[in-house]
């Protein structure tokens, strides 16, 4: 067992007991949907020991966790590429890499999508990864959560957000993007943004981001470091976790400055719910 592993099983054990999220016909927070708990009352300060760890993946072994995780998206096409479960490998080092990659033979451009739909969503809690950002022009990256029924209706109390905690990319690699967006993507879309400047993000070194969701507000971290705080596009609906990888052209659309293969580093992902 490595000292990882070990850390989160002394932190985490009792909530992954009583948290068995693998399991699809449970309730959105399974088997302690009663016990939800908003989070209003707490101070912005990260405070752990009012933080229940309820589900998380320290990327140990080989391969992806099938029992937390589902391929995302596969063979859909989103602007220059295509998603793929052949850009989603563990390193066997405890990281999960999401990769962008070019097949030279066919000019194809594969990018990796991986989401905890239908094994694991919350309503409220902290969410936090440690992430290592990508080092190429062209792709962006994100941390996010999304609501199933967002494209349902326009209200984000009854039918959720988009909620990305961080998005990443070259152009402005001093920046770390944090948005809300609700109201599907049409019309009637509406989203809030905040550019949060960090010169120390695209150092090649690993970096946390962070989102408390209470009842009435969203508040974004960065490196433990509180960077955003906003009351608009507020879910009160379930919410489930994606990493992805994109190319799009928001992260640079020159091909001749693309350099592949390129990745993201994810050395955990954590969600916590809060305590009574």
């Amino acid at each position: 067992m490595n000292m990882k592993t070990f850390r989160i099983l002394l932190t985490a054990v009792c909530g992954i007991m009583a948290f068995s999220a693998c399991e699809e016909d449970l309730p959105p927070i399974p088997g302690l949907d009663k016990e939800v708990v908003d989070g209003d009352d707490l101070e912005d300060a990260i405070d752990y020991d009012k933080l229940e760890l309820v589900w998380s993946d320290e990327f140990d072994g080989n391969s992806i966790d099938l029992t937390k995780w589902s391929y995302r998206g596969e063979g859909s096409v989103r602007d220059y590429a295509t998603v793929d479960r052949r850009a989603v490998a563990l390193d066997g080092e405890g990281h999960l890499l999401l990769k962008v990659l070019k097949d030279e033979e066919t000019g194809t451009y594969y990018i990796g999508h991986v989401s905890t739909d239908r094994k694991f969503s919350a309503t409220y809690g902290y969410f936090e990864c440690r992430a290592r950002v990508n080092s190429s022009v062209g792709p962006h990256i994100g941390f996010w959560l999304q609501s199933s029924d967002m494209t349902a209706g326009t209200d984000p109390a009854v039918y959720g957000a988009e909620i990305d905690i961080f998005e990443f990319h070259r152009l402005t690699p001093n920046v770390v993007h944090q948005t809300v967006h609700w109201g599907g993507y049409g019309a009637t879309h509406q989203k809030v943004t905040h550019s949060y400047n960090n010169n120390d993000i695209a150092n090649g070194q690993y970096h946390t981001f962070a989102l408390k969701w209470t009842k009435s507000k969203y508040v974004y971290y960065v490196d433990g470091v509180k960077t955003w705080t906003t009351t608009q596009g507020i879910s009160q609906h379930p919410e489930y976790i994606i990493l992805s990888t994109e190319l799009t052209g928001w992260g640079g659309a020159d091909k001749s400055k693309w350099n592949f293969p390129d990745d993201v580093s994810f050395d955990y992902v954590r969600a916590y719910k809060f305590k009574q």
